[in-house]
């Protein structure tokens, strides 16, 4: 059987009055892509930041590999080899996309090392052209593969994207969705999304959240045509 790599037992998140995560029981398996979906305040994000370290949950444990890592910090979560996307940029703008790539992955391995995996990282996402350009001058969609660049470098076996198809171009898009598939080769793969089209390119299996839990969790194509969630979440047009 595969490893279960990301489990949470009865996650909970409160704000005062307000429950915005309820007892979620969630498994990730290796090399598994999961997205997770929902309006907004459906409670999918703070079950993310949870997960990430950006949230102390009121009740519930997170495990990675087996390990509890409840409460931990985002940077120490990272430092078991974990690879994490928020929607707030973790990058340098003043510096270019090589110089941020290679301090990712400076991180974790030396310096020569570094330089090797962020030349391969590059070529990978087709950041060549832009390599030595400065990021804060650079279009959105090509942060966005930068992003994705130095969450990857350093070959997580976890990858935590929050809407990383948010804004792009259609062409972008089809882009992310091939990097996204083969990341899935090494690791396993979460991402909060609202794009449905990208959710029907990319995804198998759907978990789906309402007022804090989960409502379904089952193939997309099963998802998409329940009468429940099209009604609730994506509209009749879905």
């Amino acid at each position: 059987m595969a490893e279960t790599v990301l489990e949470t037992a009865g996650l909970t998140m409160r704000f005062g009055g307000v429950t915005a995560s309820d007892h979620v029981d969630f498994r990730l398996k290796s090399r598994e892509l999961r997205c997770l979906i929902g309006p907004n305040g459906a409670g999918k994000s703070t079950f993310f930041k949870c997960v990430t370290g950006l949230l102390t949950p009121s009740e519930g444990h997170v495990f990675m590999r087996g390990e509890e890592v409840t409460g931990w910090l985002p940077h120490q979560i990272a430092s078991l080899g974990v690879g994490i996307k928020t929607q707030t940029p973790n990058v340098l703008d003043s510096l270019s996309v090589h110089e941020n790539i290679w301090l990712a992955a400076r991180r974790f391995f030396d310096p020569a090392e570094a330089r090797d995996r962020a030349h391969a990282m590059i070529e990978r996402l087709a950041l060549g052209p832009i390599a030595r350009s400065e990021l804060g001058q650079l279009a959105h969609g090509e942060r966005q593969r930068v992003e994705l660049g130095i969450v990857t470098v350093a070959d997580p076996w976890l990858v935590l994207l929050d809407e990383p198809a948010a804004g792009m171009s259609a062409a972008d898009v089809e882009r992310m969705t091939g990097i996204i598939h083969d990341l899935t080769r090494s690791a396993a793969v979460v991402i909060v999304e609202h794009d449905m089209q990208f959710i029907r390119s990319i995804a198998e299996t759907v978990t789906v959240f309402h007022q804090g839990a989960v409502l379904m969790e089952d193939h997309v194509d099963r998802v998409m045509t329940d009468e429940t969630v099209r009604a609730v979440y994506l509209g009749k047009k879905a």
